[in-house]
């Protein structure tokens, strides 16, 4: 089975969930991310590898619904950000100070 871009990701997201999403709102939508994001926290703490992977996807699909939800194109935008190097020196291996991001 071929790997998922991010807009495929995005694509399967926006169509098991558009309409809930969008009834929920980001508010409700952001909440939830950050109690997938404290789920994280707690798997990367004392989570067994198989937990780690399944908080890591609950993660990046609530992100993702909120990118639907807000009209962002996830591929757009982290080509934007990232596709020619870090935000912050240019490099593609980044040379930033370690007291900065990223």
């Amino acid at each position: 089975m071929p790997s998922p871009t991010i807009a495929d990701f995005q694509q399967l997201i926006r169509d098991m969930y558009l309409e809930k999403d969008i009834a929920r709102g980001v508010d409700g939508t952001f909440m939830w991310l950050m109690e997938e994001v404290g789920e994280l926290a707690s798997a990367l703490r004392e989570g067994t590898h198989e937990e780690l992977k399944g908080e890591f996807a609950d993660v990046l699909a609530w992100l993702t619904t909120i990118a639907n939800v807000k009209g962002v194109d996830l591929t757009e935008a982290v080509h934007e950000k990232y596709g020619t190097g870090c935000p912050g020196c240019g490099q593609l291996v980044c040379i930033c100070d370690d007291a900065e991001k990223p």
